[in-house]
Formats: structure tokens, C-alpha cells, sequence
């Protein structure tokens, strides 16, 4: 399940991030509160109103009355500290291969490697024990005081794209550890363990896999033996000899013991920003996600002949680029053909070799990601894109040397009872919400499974 807010974006001028990362907080201590609200689906969450929200979310979380727990504590308020929470995201920030106000911080890196600390440590101080897997999946738990039941989860992840945002899964992290500390400075003890999980490597910068941590942890066998056998990154560099580097997949090559067991988790729940201008045109504060839109990932190589940009005349070429770019434009026609606004596709990477300008090009190769609500009309546009790679290539007279699905995955549909709860906890805290589908896919989706 997805909870989404209001993109902070942080590229921008630094006038602009301030007024941005108000409306991000604006709510000061009612945005985290809803994610602490959310984090339990129980019925009664949507049907009394009578009585303080606080203290009625915590009797149905931890499943006994407040005025009478079986274990003693005292009832305080169910507060957050923005305040701090802001800081810790300023200071994972810094933690970038690029300067601010953006953030670069890519898989197994130096940088990485320190931000994941940072993130172990703020867990360790806030009581929960802390343990990670083969690949660096990290896991802060809280036990309930019925820690044989499946656990509520919840988290994000804190890598990030060349030159991005300080909010984009970051949100998702720290504001589920103030979430806990919020918890239990309010005297609060969970029926159920709360496990906090920071995804390893949602994005697919450096292995070209999104999402590599929760489809591991989904137990994706083939994911598994790929990165053990054959995936390497643009410098030659195996994923196993990288996570070793940053301390994992020491003593094994068999990551199948990263796979959860079935029924591990009782819930799932995922705050993260948005990754769009919807809320943020609406003056809406949260967008409570009901499903999430299903992505493809396509590779294509075309190889032609070379040659000197003046010496070969133009009907003498077969020049890879111009393959390049007819398949981009291709993939353009495709997804609007489909007849909905809901189809989306976007050529990510087109590079041309030699790369001179005076040089016709020899090779190229293309990544195209694809993806909509609806799995069987997003199928429909990989087979036209797999057919214009193909007459393409039989026009121009180049090969096609490579046309690889990368991932093709369904959509995931969000459990209603936590929709309802989180719609509930929204009106309960006089926030705006509004009902959305997740283009962007997020950890929540291989969770789901």
C-alpha cells in the first residue's frame, strides 16, 4: 500500500525548494500522523467517531484499552518532530556524489555505504533491533507484545538517480522511524512487531534492475541467479563483487536466503512523494494510492556500417542512428495508438557509437520503459515496439543484434481496508486527499506480491 504527498522537489532554486518543502511539512505534525494512523487497517478505525483519534487508533492497534493495558504505560500525545525529521533528511543529503541541492547515490557506492550507517544508527537509537540480508535490505523491527503474529511493515529506500531529490524514498525511511519514536514517546506498545525495511536499490542505475531488493525479497528466482551468474554493471563490475565490497554476499553466491517467507508481513504500507504535479496543482495534501500501474523494460542494439560523415554518401549508409531514432519516434506512435492517457513510454537511453560527430554512427542501443494501468494493453504496445524493431531494421539494412525484455511486470491492486483506514485517518487530521493511481512503480508493488 502507497501513501503519497506532495513532491519536494529539491533541484531547483533554492527560493523555490523553501516554499516547496513547506508544503511538503505544511501539516508540520498531522503528514507523519496519518502515516501512523495508516499503519493499521482495523475496522474500527472507520466506524467511531466519538472518541479522541489518538487514543482510539492506538486501542486498535495494540489491541487493548488504553485505560486498561496489560502491560502499564501512560497516554501521551501522538506527536511528531518535524523538526528533527527535517534535519535527518538534510543531513542523509549530504551524503551525494553530487553537490547540493541535488543528491546522487548509487548502489554499493562509498556514499551509499555511509548513508545506509546513518540509517542503521538513527534505528539502533530508537530501540529497534536491527538486522540486514545478503544483498542489504536492512530491517529495524519493534517487537509487539504478540510477536508471533506477522508483523506491519513499512519503508522505502534511500538511493538515488544522478542529480535527484533529497525527499524521493528518503520520506518513506526516516518518516517511518519518527513514526515509531513518535509512538512510543506517546506510550505506546504494538500488538503486532512494526518493521521498519530500507529497499535495497529501487533504482536501477547502476544493474539496470528497479527494484532489485523487494523482488528478492518476493522471491524472484530468476532475478537471483541472473545476479549471481551474469549481471554486471557499465564498468564490467559483477553485482556480487559489488555488494561484497560494501560488506554483503560474503560467504554466498545462493541468494535465495533473502526470499521472506510467506505470510511474513501482516501489512505493507509505503509513504513517498509524489513523483508528479497533481497534488501539488490540486492544493491537495495526500494521495492514497489504489493501484500501481504495471512497467516494462525494454533493451534494443541495432549495429550498421561506420564511416566518415562526408566520404559515404546517403544512399550508400546503414547508419544505426537513424534506426535509433525512427524506433524512438515509434515508440512514441505505439503508446498513443493505444486510445488511453493511461499508456505511457519513454526511450530512457539512446546512445550512438562512435559518438563523433563527424562519424557515422556503427551501433546503438536504446532502453525504452513502457508501462500503463491496464497489463494486457501494455503487452499489446511491447509486441508493436518488438515489430517496428524488426522492420526497422530490415528498411535500414542494419542488424538487430539485441531485443530484450528486461522486466515485464503486473500491476498491483492496494488492500481496501487500508485505503479506507487511510482515507479515514486523513479526514480524522483535516487533511485533503484524493484517490490516485501510481505511474511511477514503487517496492510496494513486488511487496503486494
Amino acid at each position: 500500500m502507497l501513501i503519497t504527498v506532495k513532491k519536494t522537489p529539491t533541484t531547483r532554486k533554492e527560493k523555490r525548494e523553501k516554499k516547496m518543502m513547506s508544503l511538503g511539512f505544511s501539516c508540520s505534525n498531522s503528514l507523519p500522523l496519518v502515516f501512523l494512523f495508516c499503519l493499521c487497517s482495523t475496522p474500527s478505525i472507520l466506524t467511531q467517531h466519538n472518541e479522541d483519534p489518538t487514543t482510539r487508533t492506538m486501542q486498535d492497534f495494540s489491541g487493548y484499552p488504553v485505560d486498561e493495558p496489560p502491560h502499564p504505560f501512560t497516554s501521551n500525545p501522538l506527536l511528531v518532530d518535524a523538526q528533527t525529521l527535517q534535519k535527518q533528511v538534510d543531513e542523509l543529503s549530504t551524503f551525494s556524489d553530487t553537490p547540493a541541492p541535488s543528491v546522487t547515490r548509487i548502489l554499493y557506492t562509498e556514499k551509499d555505504v555511509l548513508a545506509r550507517r546513518y540509517i542503521k544508527n538513527l534505528m539502533g537509537l530508537a530501540g529497534l533491533s536491527v538486522r540486514e540480508d545478503a544483498v542489504g535490505n536492512i530491517f529495524g523491527r519493534w517487537d509487539g507484545y504478540e510477536p508471533e503474529l506477522a508483523a506491519v511493515a513499512t519503508g522505502s529506500h534511500i538511493d538515488a538517480i544522478p542529480y535527484s531529490g533529497k525527499y524521493d524514498g528518503v520520506v518513506g525511511v526516516l518518516g517511518a522511524i519518527e513514526a515509531i519514536n513518535a509512538l512510543k514517546r506517546s506510550g505506546f506498545k504494538p500488538k503486532r512487531s512494526l518493521e521498519i525495511i530500507l529497499f535495497t536499490s529501487e533504482e536501477p542505475t547502476r544493474f539496470g534492475i528497479s527494484c532489485l531488493g523487494s523482488r528478492l525479497l518476493a522471491g524472484d528466482v530468476a532475478l537471483a541467479q541472473a545476479l549471481r551468474k551474469t549481471t554486471v554493471d557499465g564498468q564490467n563490475i559483477s553485482f556480487l563483487d559489488a555488494a561484497r565490497s560494501a560488506g554483503y554476499a560474503r560467504d554466498e553466491d545462493d541468494l535465495s536466503s533473502v526470499f521472506l517467507k510467506k505470510n511474513s508481513y501482516f501489512a505493507f504500507v509505503e509513504l513517498h512523494i509524489e513523483q508528479g504535479p497533481i497534488l501539488e496543482e490540486e492544493g491537495v495534501s495526500i494521495g492514497i494510492v489504489t493501484a500501481i500501474a504495471a512497467p516494462a523494460s525494454i533493451k534494443v542494439d541495432f549495429e550498421g556500417n561506420g564511416g566518415h560523415a562526408g566520404a559515404v554518401l546517403m544512399p550508400h549508409r546503414n547508419d544505426a542512428g537513424l534506426a535509433a531514432a525512427e524506433l524512438a519516434l515509434a515508440v512514441e506512435k505505439h503508446v498513443l495508438e493505444s486510445g488511453s492517457v493511461d499508456t505511457v513510454g519513454t526511450v530512457g537511453i539512446l546512445d550512438l557509437h562512435p559518438g563523433a560527430i563527424n562519424s557515422i554512427p556503427s551501433k546503438s542501443h536504446l532502453e525504452i520503459d513502457t508501462r500503463d494501468i491496464d497489463e494486457k494493453r501494455r503487452n499489446i504496445v511491447i509486441e508493436k515496439i518488438h515489430q517496428s524493431v524488426i522492420s526497422i531494421a530490415r528498411k535500414r539494412k542494419v542488424t538487430l543484434s539485441e531485443f530484450k525484455i528486461i522486466n515485464q511486470d503486473p500491476p498491483a491492486l492496494s488492500e481496501k481496508s487500508i485505503i479506507e483506514a487511510m482515507e479515514a485517518a486523513s479526514t480524522e487530521l483535516n487533511l485533503t486527499q484524493k484517490f490516485m493511481i501510481s505511474r511511477a512503480y514503487h517496492d510496494s508493488l513486488f511487496m503486494a506480491s
